[in-house]
């Protein structure tokens, strides 16, 4: 029996898509982005807007400056292979620090800045992490454990560096009287604009890098247990902004012409690939959003720009929805918009629709590959089915397998959803044994999540393998908050699972059983508001003399799922 699903889904692809890509016309994913930057060297690569001030960088700007960043990393002796962390919030140093790091031959670990002195250790230590590119308002965390890490380096920036002049000074004064920057103390700090001055005029060492080359640890929970770093290679990044790109045909997109607005952080992957990538490929502006959860300075970034195309996830969708003055705004000139990392519910879908005449197109993938996986189609007059994550992109292929370890065809029943092709990882960074038990030996990818295939070639997602919660479109692992959880001294027992939640899709919720009876929710709250990134602090927490268990002893994280149905 075929252990592979025929691409049915092919017959609803739209007029113009090809049904696979080819990426032999690209050498490496910099030299396809520094030919980007050439080409479109006139026309506006990114752009940000913090209140009245604005910085605008063309194509041929940024050019220079990636060339300066990359020829300052090897002037302070980085080799191609070094890992270099990224630490920053969307503003226009990232892709300057992004590409440097690429054109200098090292390899990328988007960090998320948020993180906690605990978690920046393990991901640092994890990867290998030499040197550290990190905006200012988050270098107090890395000083906690900077001593445990193999940092020798370290590039600060600030928010307010952009503007430059006056306006950065007061931008970076008001974050600080705000305490949105805390003091730290780092050993041989290296401010951008000085290390960019340093790297001005001297010439930058071209390394050669083959298709299969890593070019980026981009860190995910994967389908259990703690953070593990996806290595994604040239053929994995550049293959999924192929794919991508074939997608968008079915849009008259114009080259040089198009505003994307970019309020995810560039450091997830989505946001990653899917704006910062495939976006400089049409020679677009990626409309920077520092802080999309202030919805009326997004709405005020949104009336400005324009932008032709967005991207976001359900909850942030939903919040601009619910803004009156985003519901005024002119959307003729809007192309499309996609959702992902998480589902998107109907009544947003429809409520977009209906506010801006275009379809919330929902899309699915993961960082193992790069991200997307499956996509409805874009354009309009396209068959889009909300409540399904679309067809497999070009030269993809995806299988339903079932329990029984048959691949279940439509109406056949519900299974596993697993994917196989050229966007998919390499494995997880020097851990073989959980690369073994994500990936097949002929290259299927087990995403964990529970699906079926309709007549068309449509996928839906019914239920969930792991027990990952996805706290709006972020991965949280229970064994992660579980062992953060279970280090209070005064805490016996704990299992940590995801309830559902209006706003995130889902929280964390934990289950305690305690040690000490003194123990309160208050203290606990506090204790994991020093361990845990915001969106992995538990929402809910209940105490109960005992947690459910198999005969074995091993806690029933299902079991209390159950109780909540």
């Amino acid at each position: 029996m075929s252990k592979t699903q025929e691409r049915i889904w092919l017959k609803n692809y739209p007029e113009g898509i090809a049904h696979d890509i080819n990426i032999d016309k690209y050498d490496s994913l910099i030299d396809f982005i520094d030919g980007n930057l050439k080409k479109f060297k006139n026309n506006d690569a990114f752009t940000c807007l913090i209140k009245n001030n604005q910085k605008t960088l063309t194509y041929g700007e940024l050019d220079e400056k990636v060339d300066q960043m990359a020829a300052y990393l090897q002037s302070i002796g980085l080799k191609k292979g070094d890992k270099v962390a990224l630490m920053m919030p969307n503003i226009v140093q990232y892709p300057i620090a992004l590409f440097g790091v690429m054109r200098a031959g090292c390899i990328v670990v988007n960090t998320n800045p948020l993180y906690t002195g605990r978690e920046i250790e393990h991901q640092f230590n994890d990867a290998g992490v030499t040197a550290v590119i990190i905006a200012e308002n988050f270098a107090f965390e890395l000083e906690k454990v900077i001593k445990k890490t193999q940092v020798k380096h370290i590039v600060t920036t600030s928010i307010g560096g952009m503007f430059g002049g006056a306006k950065g000074w007061l931008i970076n004064t008001v974050l600080k009287m705000k305490g949105m920057v805390k003091p730290f103390k780092l050993a041989g700090v290296v401010k951008m604009p000085k290390a960019l001055s340093i790297g001005k005029g001297k010439k930058v060492t071209r390394h050669k890098t083959a298709k299969d080359d890593m070019i980026c640890i981009q860190y995910t929970g994967g389908t259990t247990g703690v953070a593990k770093g996806a290595m994604l290679t040239n053929k994995n990044l550049l293959s999924n902004m192929e794919q991508m790109r074939a997608w968008m045909s079915g849009v008259n997109m114009v080259n040089g012409k198009e505003a994307m607005l970019t309020p995810l952080p560039m450091y997830h992957i989505f946001s990653f690939t899917v704006n910062c990538l495939t976006m400089s490929s049409f020679g677009a502006m990626n409309v920077l959003v520092p802080n999309p959860r202030d919805i009326p300075g997004l709405v005020d970034v949104i009336a400005k720009t324009k932008p032709t195309m967005m991207t976001g996830v359900n909850t942030l969708f939903n919040a601009m929805l619910n803004n009156a003055d985003f519901c005024k705004l002119d959307f003729s000139g809007l192309k499309f918009a996609i959702g992902g990392a998480m589902a998107v519910q109907k009544p947003v879908a429809d409520k977009w629709k209906e506010v801006t005449g275009q379809e919330l197109v929902e899309g699915y993938g993961m960082t193992e590959s790069s991200p997307v996986i499956s996509a409805n189609p874009v354009g309009v007059g396209n068959n889009v089915q909300v409540g399904t994550i679309g067809i497999p992109m070009p030269s993809t292929e995806v299988r339903i397998m079932g329990e029984d370890d048959v691949v279940k065809g439509p109406n056949e029943g519900r299974g596993e959803i697993q994917v196989r092709g050229p966007q998919v990882m390499k494995g997880y960074y020097n851990r073989p044994d959980e690369t073994a038990k994500t990936m097949t030996e002929d290259g299927w990818l087990r995403t964990g999540d529970i699906g079926v295939i309709q007549e068309d070639g449509y996928f839906k997602i019914v239920d969930r393998l792991k027990d990952m919660i996805l706290v709006s479109g972020f991965n949280v692992y229970p064994n992660e908050i579980e062992g953060v959880v279970a280090g209070h001294p005064k805490v016996l027992e704990v299992a940590a699972i995801g309830v559902p939640d209006a706003k995130s899709s889902e929280a964390v919720k934990i289950f305690v059983v305690k040690k000490d009876a003194s123990l309160t929710e208050a203290e606990l709250r506090e204790y994991c508001a020093k361990e845990l990134t915001g969106y992995k602090k538990p929402k809910h927490i209940e105490f109960r003399d005992e947690l459910p268990k198999t005969n074995v002893g091993k806690i029933l994280r299902r079991a209390l799922r159950d109780e909540k149905k």
